[in-house]
């Protein structure tokens, strides 16, 4: 009789690596896994296992999570499943609190027990490399996770009390995994960890994510590569010549600058200035002509007053970034900021700010796709729609970033990479269609 095992995952595309390595170890060890939501799994006959990958960064995502665990609680006291683990970030952020109060979970396990998960299921260790996975994006595209935790201790962050210091992986590791992963069909790779800029400098001395990228964009097959949550100080400006020489590697950086008032920085414990932002950003574009910039802000942090927010909203319409997202200061627990500040912008005024700044970047985002009409960029195709192609140029990492909707005038093939013209635009979306 089958043993069929689904592995929910919740939270950032980490969450996701860690989720596809503990799948290709069950797959290994005799599990057939399958999608919780599909008839395959509900509907199967023999054993059924539910695994929640869990995220515990905010207040919202500490609540899909606890809604997803009790959801499937309910699913196992009606028999749908056999059993019900649960894994990731909040449940080592919570790991005494959590048992207790929700005992019709089998098993409780930390964000890295992901091993001990089918050692325990299995009794015997799993055969597979340690970095093996089964790929859940699209063939073409993975993620890459070079590192694991955080030693930045940002007073509004909770990751390195549940991550723990900064762990790399070496760079040969990651570069047979790259390796691996082309073979199975990946030409696509975004590379992520917590903080990027601080790579290597656990295992070599000194940060080598430089080095890193120039080893990745040499193996044959990778097509680009995307680099997403670099930390501003202390940058590696030698990354940005590495992201000069290889074609492969994408005129695109994701990194979050949070604030840009020098009062909300230092409350922030981000240990850089605003004018040291400025200059960053300029020698970034300098060196990278071209190059798209993501950033991620936070409105009403403790100390962000009238003069603080505008002073953010004006750096927005100075710097005019090519991609960004924002959110509204939700006070974590055990953190610095929350030990030492006190949460008291109302909600409201979060959710005014918050609005504000994100209907100023929509104008920008409008401004900035219109200037494409009429340039030739270079896509991959991800998925076939009714009337269109939809694929992404490498200004464009996948969930977070605008589309490409591509006119079915030719046949076109989902993986691969063409020549386009955009012909109209939205702030979000671009229309093109095929150069013959």
């Amino acid at each position: 009789m089958s043993k069929k095992i689904a592995v929910i995952t919740l939270g950032c595309s980490k969450n996701l690596v860690d989720s596809e390595r503990l799948m290709r170890m069950l797959a290994d060890v005799g599990y057939d896994v399958a999608d919780a939501a599909s008839d395959e799994f509900i509907g199967s006959d023999g054993e059924k296992i539910v695994v929640i990958n869990t995220c515990g960064f905010i207040g919202d995502a500490k609540e899909e999570s606890v809604n997803e665990i009790l959801a499937w609680c309910e699913a196992k006291n009606e028999g749908a499943i056999d059993a019900l683990y649960v894994m990731g970030c909040l449940s080592q952020r919570y790991a005494d609190e959590l048992p207790a109060e929700i005992p019709e979970v089998d098993r409780w396990y930390g964000k890295t027990d992901w091993s001990n998960l089918v050692l325990d299921l299995v009794n015997r260790a799993p055969g597979s490399a340690p970095y093996d996975r089964v790929i859940t994006t699209p063939r073409h595209h993975a993620y890459l996770k070079i590192a694991e935790g955080c030693n930045r201790f940002c007073s509004f962050c909770a990751i390195p009390l549940i991550t723990g210091r900064y762990k790399s992986r070496s760079v040969e590791e990651i570069v047979d995994e790259v390796r691996m992963l082309v073979c199975r069909g990946v030409k696509e790779f975004n590379v992520i960890a917590q903080d990027l800029t601080n790579y290597g400098k656990d295992l070599y001395g000194k940060v080598e994510i430089a080095r890193l990228i120039d080893e990745i964009a040499k193996v044959e097959g990778v097509e680009w590569i995307r680099l997403h949550y670099a930390y501003p100080k202390d940058f590696p400006m030698e990354l940005l010549d590495v992201m000069s020489r290889h074609d492969n590697v994408c005129k695109y950086l994701d990194i979050a600058l949070q604030h840009i008032s020098d009062n909300v920085l230092e409350n922030m414990r981000r240990h850089i200035t605003g004018q040291e932002t400025r200059e960053l950003l300029a020698e970034i574009r300098r060196r990278v002509p071209g190059i798209h910039i993501r950033t991620t802000l936070m409105v009403g942090f403790p100390g962000e007053g009238e003069k603080e927010f505008e002073e953010l909203v004006e750096f927005v319409k100075e710097q005019r970034f090519e991609r960004m997202g924002a959110f509204a200061y939700c006070e974590e627990e055990d953190t610095y900021g929350a030990k030492s500040f006190t949460d008291d912008i109302p909600d409201e005024v979060k959710q005014n700010r918050l609005s504000r700044l994100m209907a100023e970047q929509e104008e920008i985002s409008l401004s900035i796709q219109e200037s494409k009409i009429g340039l030739e960029m270079r896509v991959v195709v991800d998925r076939e729609e009714d009337e269109f192609y939809v694929g992404r140029t490498q200004f464009d990492s996948p969930e977070v970033d605008p589309e490409v909707l591509i006119r079915k005038t030719v046949p076109l093939k989902k993986g691969e990479f063409y020549d386009v013209k955009v012909i109209s635009a939205l702030p979000f979306e671009l229309m093109a269609e095929p150069v013959i």
